[in-house]
């Protein structure tokens, strides 16, 4: 039996933030995938801003209505929230704009999805609403995009196919596509909060900043997220990825909030792949540099701000033709307790940072409002703990790869 709210509302599914260029890009998507008869609205902070979204969308979506809402504005949130069975929101950096639409969503009962890949915002999120949202029924998912739906459900898939609990899993993540401006703020954001307070520091550096109850963890040793280049057994390169030291948090935090159910003594690392020979070593090196310089400047306000000036600003992205020449792909290898092999491979079309993830987004939210066989969980939850494999086959139906075996 699952979770579910809403019945009843004018809405069963509404898109804050669909005039940024991924807001538009996932309303665009829902203009296609959404059933007939699913009842979804467009919001944000300018009414004209929205109409001009609406009349360049397909046809059965021009008659969507339009909700002013501000993320400075609470009583605003409070009636989206309180007019919807489930919001997604792309309104980011969540740590600047996310907590007062959580706050109203899990007040009101209503599920929530975004994107953030922010370690300290969904630990905030954590600690304000997660009880409220389960007193009210509430399905909170953050991370419901490239950050860290193929790291999430991937595990998932792992452990399913193994059969037995895991003792390490490493996932390679290969991709062709640029980070969003959205995301480049919220990692500037990030190294700016962390370099400037201790306490902020440690929560992110934790391995397990975003379980249940960071010091009940079974397996509090974890493979260092940052590193040096790294030649695999197979004989390939790899480089540490810039988003391991959130999807990690995302993967542990699911295992614990299911009882450790992929392994009490679970090892997860995330690394990206750099190739083979020479090049492949080339590559590595210069992946790991470049990350390094990246947060090393952004830690320092002089260099940040010269990087805010030069990054791609929020709102803004690739072109349609760009997008589509994107991929992802993630290669999951996992050990058993009893010396095992298993393997998953998700993969998908389209930036990873753009098309893939408004196909993540856009169908995360649909599983919310639409699917009646969900886990039976709410508060603060993550896509796996969530959804889980409802969401799996969702994705594999709008072409997406997910497939694991045992060897």
């Amino acid at each position: 039996m699952s979770t579910d709210t809403g019945r009843g509302r004018a809405h069963d599914l509404v898109v804050f933030g669909a005039t940024g260029f991924v807001g538009e890009l996932l309303a665009g998507y829902l203009a296609g995938a959404a059933p007939d008869g699913v009842r979804v609205a467009l919001a944000g902070r300018s009414r004209e801003k929205l109409e001009r979204v609406r009349a360049g969308l397909p046809e059965r979506a021009r008659e969507w209505p339009l909700v002013t809402a501000d993320s400075t504005d609470a009583p605003s949130l409070a009636a989206l929230a309180g007019s919807a069975r489930v919001v997604a929101t792309t309104v980011g950096p969540y740590t600047k704009y996310g907590l007062p639409l959580v706050e109203a969503c899990a007040r009101a009962g209503t599920h929530y999805c975004d994107l953030t890949g922010e370690v300290l915002f969904v630990r905030e999120a954590i600690d304000r609403f997660d009880a409220v949202a389960r007193g009210s029924g509430a399905r909170i998912v953050h991370s419901c995009g490239y950050d860290s739906i193929p790291s999430d459900l991937g595990t998932l898939l792992l452990r399913e196919a193994a059969g037995a609990d895991l003792d390490r899993v490493r996932a390679v993540a290969t991709a062709r596509g640029g980070f969003s401006g959205g995301t480049l703020a919220s990692l500037l954001g990030h190294v700016e909060s962390v370099a400037g307070d201790p306490a902020a520091r440690r929560i992110a550096l934790r391995p397990h900043s975003l379980s249940p109850d960071p010091a009940a963890e079974p397996a509090p040793d974890q493979p260092r997220d940052a590193g040096p280049p790294r030649r695999e057994p197979d004989g390939a390169w790899t480089a540490p990825f810039v988003m391991a030291p959130y999807n990690t948090r995302i993967v542990r935090r699911s295992n614990a909030l299911q009882d450790w159910a992929y392994g009490r003594g679970l090892r997860y690392e995330e690394r990206m792949a750099a190739g083979r020979g020479i090049a492949g070593a080339a590559t590595s090196a210069a992946i790991t540099g470049g990350v390094g310089a990246l947060v090393g400047a952004a830690a320092f306000p002089p260099t940040r701000a010269l990087l805010e000036r030069v990054l791609p600003k929020p709102g803004s992205g690739p072109s349609e033709q760009a997008r589509a020449k994107g991929f992802f792909r993630h290669v999951l290898t996992g050990t058993t307790v009893d010396g095992r092999t298993v393997t998953a491979r998700v993969a998908g079309s389209g930036d990873p940072g753009y098309a893939a993830t408004a196909v993540m987004l856009g169908e995360s939210a649909l599983c919310l409002a639409l699917d009646a066989d969900l886990p039976d969980r709410a508060g603060s939850l993550t896509p796996a703990t969530a959804m889980g494999r409802a969401l799996i086959e969702r994705l594999r139906k709008a072409g997406h790869t997910y497939e694991a075996s045992l060897e």
